[in-house]
């Protein structure tokens, strides 16, 4: 197959041509691409399809940009060949508009800043502090590694989320079934032989009996009371106190608030590796913390601007744990406290890929004990007075 390829080859700029190979990985091993940078690739006649809604993509932006940046291109050069590019109209205005603003003079974090809801502040800080150091590919490509740790984070999570949630949805909707069409099925038997179910038994029928005559309206409700929990749960009051009853939780708590420090730890270390200082560093970071981290995050800060040291205000304020404290003691005398953090960012990163495989063994077979359990004993409640009547006619 033929793909569209756009590439930078040095000493001779940006080219666009068409390349035939097997995949897009197979393209730097062609002959015409030897030596070259390749910026983008896609299959002839899809180009850019995938980006028709012209929403802004900013791992790709920086991918490529990065890309031209190292191939000895400047930011000017490499913004204008994205631009190039055919990206949608979401994502051509926003290049144009960076274009446009360093041209008149304005640094490229400047730039970023006109288009907040595209850059967030981290990237535009992480972006500012490469301009203090003159080493802008450096700065990227962390970024690029702290978004993917962060992406591969939020997927673990969501892939150990969604099988419990789809066995629940059966589960209900199997129970449903059940209470709503086979129990009544079952009563006109019983109602036929001219005796009633006792016990639970009885109970089960009336359920089902109300589940049969009043389906349509428990359906709605139950839509109608979906949209109001979600609608509930956008609102920021709602969240702020459910999110404290959950933090008051002694096991899940605890764990919540391991996810949120490795990703604080892994932000506050990119941004001290780009050479931010460490309160201007905390004062940022601020926003990506639950509520119930930052008033100990505000500790924090206040007993580093009393002289101590990050690793004793840490622990101080809540944000640290004692294996984490020694590690970033190590970090702070050896002056590479941005590298430690990182490094206890993988390490809370593990603990939490462990948290998750276990919650995955031993939560799924409950869930399916439970479900099992509860459809069970409807079918068992069914059988009993079934089983009674054929007693009584032998």
């Amino acid at each position: 197959m033929e793909f569209d390829v756009v590439a930078v080859f040095p000493g001779q700029g940006v080219s666009r041509l068409r390349v035939a190979a097997d995949s897009a990985s197979d393209l730097p091993q062609a002959a015409s691409l030897l030596g070259a940078v390749i910026v983008s690739a896609d299959p002839v006649g899809q180009q850019r399809s995938k980006n028709r809604s012209g929403k802004f993509q900013l791992p790709l932006f920086t991918r490529q940009l990065l890309s031209l940046l190292e191939a000895g291109l400047n930011v000017v050069e490499g913004l204008e060949t994205l631009a190039e590019q055919d990206q949608g109209p979401g994502s051509s205005d926003v290049l144009n508009g960076l274009l446009t603003a360093l041209r008149q003079g304005q640094s490229l974090s400047t730039a970023l800043q006109r288009f907040p809801e595209v850059f967030p502040e981290l990237y535009v800080a992480t972006v500012k502090a490469s301009e203090r150091t003159g080493d802008m590919p450096e700065s990227l490509r962390r970024y690029l590694t702290f978004d993917e740790k962060l992406r591969e984070l939020k997927k673990k999570l969501v892939s150990a989320a969604i099988y419990p949630l789809l066995l629940l949805a059966v589960g209900l909707l199997v129970t449903f079934f059940l209470l709503g069409f086979v129990v009544p099925r079952f009563a006109l038997v019983f109602a036929d032989s001219g005796r009633q179910p006792e016990g639970l038994s009885s109970l089960l029928f009336t359920w089902g009996d109300f589940v049969n005559q009043h389906a349509a309206g428990l359906a709605i409700g139950s839509l109608l009371g979906a949209v109001c929990i979600a609608a509930l749960l956008s609102l920021p009051p709602v969240r702020v106190m459910l999110a404290r009853l959950i933090w008051r939780l002694p096991a899940i708590g605890e764990r919540l608030r391991i996810v949120y420090l490795a990703r604080f730890y892994r932000t506050v270390g990119m941004l001290l590796r780009a050479g931010i200082p460490l309160r201007s560093t905390l004062l940022m970071v601020a926003d990506i913390l639950p509520v119930a981290l930052r008033e100990g995050l505000q500790r924090a800060i206040s007993d580093i601007e009393h002289g101590q040291a990050f690793s004793d205000a840490a622990l101080h304020g809540g944000l640290s744990t004692p294996i984490a404290r020694r590690m970033i003691a190590v970090g702070e005398k050896s002056g590479q406290l941005g590298h430690m953090l990182e490094s206890v960012a993988s390490f809370y990163d593990e603990e939490i890929n462990r948290l998750v495989d276990t919650f995955s063994r031993l939560f799924e077979p409950l869930l399916m004990t439970g479900i099992g359990g509860v459809i069970g004993g409807i079918v068992l409640l069914l059988y009993m007075p079934i089983f009674e009547l054929a007693g009584n006619f032998q």
